[in-house]
């Protein structure tokens, strides 16, 4: 019977482990994924294990945001987030530039909802419901109960800011610029960006410069600013040190991983004692997992292989 062998690198302790599938069964996985993350302006991979690969998949348009993209990063990221096979994400885009924003060429109708003689209740209610479908795009990624690491090179314009400010962490290249390009067009940011950068950044100051002109912010700044954590020198580099700290993240109980986001993300839209209250229920019922069994024994056998754990 032929086999698939299938690697697990543990970048901490340098430790590899093989594991083998049989060719029939390797092939159906990869069938079931494939049908699964099959998308038009998305390319989903497994470069590891545990680890999803998201990319911004139209680089002749320099990844701008159309209709197909608002709801396939939906159907996308709410997948992934109930996928027992993913631990965490890197997201990337293919071509020159992370992405140059909403893609004005296929806007035509809600331009003619804008622009039409209907009655203003009926087209605000049409305009609302567009807003709040683009939104909830953004605000998958943030809800993905997955961590989801950005990395960023060249442009990253406009919606590509909303984007990456719903992600966990954010890397980007030193040829990387970010720009709220709205007000160039004559609209406030309106899918996250007016959110969610101020609790990133934390200078109000900065994020309404940058918001009032459409400014370029360049890596350095960035980085400095706390917009991204860390600045690498190419796509490839930053690609590969992404990778390596999202398997370093997969290796970890998944039950500890999730639970820190999602208390991460109350914490941040409530008052510490909220918070505080909210991790006693949460962890009141979390100590109860195994995970807590696994990583004790394998913390106390230090000689011993890093501690697996089951799928969540």
């Amino acid at each position: 019977m032929q086999h698939t062998t299938y690697v697990r690198y543990n970048f901490k302790t340098g430790q590899t482990a093989v594991r083998k599938l049989t060719t029939t069964t390797a092939n159906m996985a990869t069938s079931s994924f494939s049908n699964k993350y099959k998308f038009e302006t998305l390319l989903v991979s497994t470069p590891r294990e545990y680890v999803y690969h998201v990319e911004l998949n139209r680089p002749q348009q320099f990844n701008t945001m159309n209709s197909a993209f608002w709801r396939e990063m939906v159907e996308c990221f709410q997948a992934i987030s109930e996928d027992s096979d993913c631990r965490v994400v890197v997201l990337s885009a293919n071509g020159k530039h992370f992405t140059a924003g909403l893609d004005l060429t296929d806007m035509g109708p809600l331009m003619e909802t804008v622009l039409g003689d209907g009655d203003v209740a009926r087209k605000f209610r049409t305009l609302q419901q567009f807003i709040k479908s683009y939104q909830l795009s953004f605000t998958s990624v943030e809800q993905c109960n997955k961590p989801v690491i950005a990395a960023v090179h060249g442009g990253c314009i406009g919606g590509g800011v909303d984007l990456i400010t719903a992600a966990d962490i954010r890397f980007c290249t030193q040829d990387a610029f970010f720009q709220i390009k709205e007000v160039d067009i004559g609209l406030a940011a309106d899918v996250g960006t007016l959110q969610r950068l101020p609790k990133v950044i934390g200078s109000d100051s900065l994020v309404r410069e940058l918001a009032y002109t459409a400014r370029k912010m360049f890596a350095d700044e960035a980085a400095q600013a706390g917009l991204v954590s860390r600045v690498l020198s190419d796509k490839e580099i930053m690609l590969k040190v992404a990778l390596e700290i999202a398997s370093a993240i997969a290796d970890k109980s998944p039950v500890a991983v999730q639970g820190s986001k999602h208390n991460l993300n109350y914490a941040r839209d409530h008052s510490i004692e909220e918070g505080l209250n909210y991790m006693v229920i949460w962890n009141a019922a979390m100590l109860q997992s195994e995970d807590l069994r696994v990583a004790a024994m394998a913390s106390m056998d230090r000689k011993g292989p890093p501690p697996s754990f089951s799928k969540l």
